[in-house]
């Protein structure tokens, strides 16, 4: 299996599917992709129903996190939010996602209680203190193979010019890659692009600031890893609402038009127990 460093520097791009809980983890195996994304604004929402406003801490995502990783072994990038705190708290952060197996992770620079980077109302720590984090989690990650991207919410809280200036000193302090969170044009994401030559993360985040672009086109933009993160949580919350609607309706029209039965099983894994059942009862 590869591993998350070798996939950025292979693949063209990386594209990760965003993962909610552990049957959207198999599904996105099932499907061929390479690796997957784990997002806080997906697990705030299925696990705990709540907005991805600062209101779940680190223990909440671990736990959430655990879980999916535990059902596949695809390199997988988390997001770790702001670190959670100060430099040990960002150390004690990379540690526990390393512990339950994350191969890559990306923190941001936004003040606490953080907030979606798609949702107004952010605020940032100093460029210095952000690059304290970064060496800090660069300097005490257990395995020198773990790949950090620092995320800068700048280009909302203050102008593109300033996100990428502290995406400079960023990749300076030892991040590996860089995710400028919420370009609002193909140009801005065109001029970020130029500006550096390492591995960039683009947040193809549906409903967001940024324009939603093919992989082939964000490749020419110069974005190596690309995350659809929410895509699978926004359909399948359509879905739940029309199968409910349909339901409390009494019509009952959408019976039988979900996976089978038979498929289902065998996506998470009944004929493997199955087999161990027959095997050694």
């Amino acid at each position: 299996m590869n591993r998350f460093r070798e996939l950025v520097a292979t693949e063209r791009p990386l594209v990760l599917p965003g993962a909610h809980d552990a049957l959207s983890a198999l599904l996105i195996k099932e499907a061929g992709f390479k690796a997957f994304f784990i997002g806080g604004f997906p697990v705030a929402g299925v696990r705990y129903g709540m907005p991805d406003i600062g209101l779940a801490g680190l223990r909440d995502f671990a736990d959430a996190y655990r879980d999916i990783l535990a059902v596949t072994d695809l390199p997988v990038l988390v997001d770790a939010d702001n670190g959670y705190g100060d430099v040990k708290n960002v150390v004690h952060t990379v540690h526990t996602l390393e512990r339950l197996g994350a191969q890559a992770l990306f923190f941001e620079d936004q003040v606490s209680p953080k907030r979606c980077g798609h949702i107004a109302g952010k605020a940032l720590v100093s460029t210095e203190e952000m690059c304290g984090k970064i060496r800090a989690a660069a300097g005490e990650r257990m395995n020198p193979e773990t790949f950090l991207i620092a995320r800068t919410d700048a280009r909302e809280v203050h102008d593109l010019d300033e996100a990428l200036r502290r995406g400079e000193q960023y990749l300076r302090a030892g991040a590996d890659g860089l995710f400028i969170e919420a370009p609002v044009s193909v140009e801005e994401m065109e001029r970020i692009g130029r500006a550096f030559d390492v591995p960039l993360l683009a947040n193809m985040l549906e409903g967001g600031r940024t324009p939603i672009l093919r992989p082939a086109q964000l490749e020419e933009l110069g974005f190596r890893i690309v995350i659809y993160g929410i895509s699978l949580l926004m359909r399948i919350t359509r879905t739940m609402r029309e199968t409910l609607a349909d339901i409390a309706s009494g019509e009952l029209r959408l019976s039988g038009s979900g996976v089978g039965f038979e498929d289902y099983k065998k996506i998470v894994g009944m004929p493997a127990w199955s087999r161990i059942e027959d095997e050694y009862r």
